[in-house]
């Protein structure tokens, strides 16, 4: 199957549980894993993932990327999961990708470091807004593991993407059933615009 993104309207809407705003006093985007390895998945919520990173900017909330890189060895259950599947340092495929409004003094967090946490604390950071690829992998993780370690979490419905749209609207279901509140482009814009 090709990769997809939500239809915003539509899957946010049938999956909302909860509404809720994100307040940009407390809030941080987190954009996951957009980079060179990820390319094709991230291609259909890029347009998305842009306009998530200029609304969360123009509200003063901070932008924060991760990005996969592989340790050398790799560890047991990556390599077992993903055996073809390594992103080296260093290599195009762990380069974070142009067009994903990155700005320089942007955090960059190499998932194997667990620096992410520590920095979030440190800039009295209680919300994030969870954008980036996988939905059903990577963004639903960080976003249960979000939610676990006491920070309210917001999922966005367009700008993460994955293989299939059945593991996307799954997650969706996931997150709006039990850890995340969904949003969208539109919904960010709307609750930013408020404090204007």
């Amino acid at each position: 199957m090709p990769p997809t993104a939500a239809s915003s309207k539509s899957t946010y809407t049938r999956y909302e549980t909860r509404r809720r705003d994100p307040n940009p006093h407390a809030a941080a985007l987190l954009v996951i894993d957009v980079q060179g390895h990820f390319a094709s998945l991230t291609a259909p919520a890029m347009p998305a993932i842009a306009t998530t990173v200029a609304l969360c900017r123009g509200a003063g909330i901070p932008v924060i990327y991760t990005r996969h890189v592989d340790p050398v060895p790799r560890s047991r259950p990556l390599a077992e999961w993903w055996p073809g599947d390594h992103i080296g340092a260093g290599t195009p495929a762990a380069e974070l990708l142009p067009g994903a409004g990155r700005a320089a003094g942007d955090l960059v967090v190499e998932k194997s470091t667990y620096r992410l946490e520590e920095a979030l604390r440190g800039m009295g950071v209680e919300e994030v807004i969870v954008a980036g690829v996988m939905s059903n992998l990577c963004c639903e993780t960080t976003a249960r593991d979000a939610f676990v370690r006491g920070f309210r979490a917001f999922f966005s419905a367009d700008a993460t993407a994955t293989a299939s749209r059945e593991m996307h609207e799954a997650t969706l279901l996931n997150m709006a059933y039990g850890f995340a509140y969904i949003v969208d482009c539109e919904r960010l814009e709307a609750a930013f615009g408020k404090g204007k």
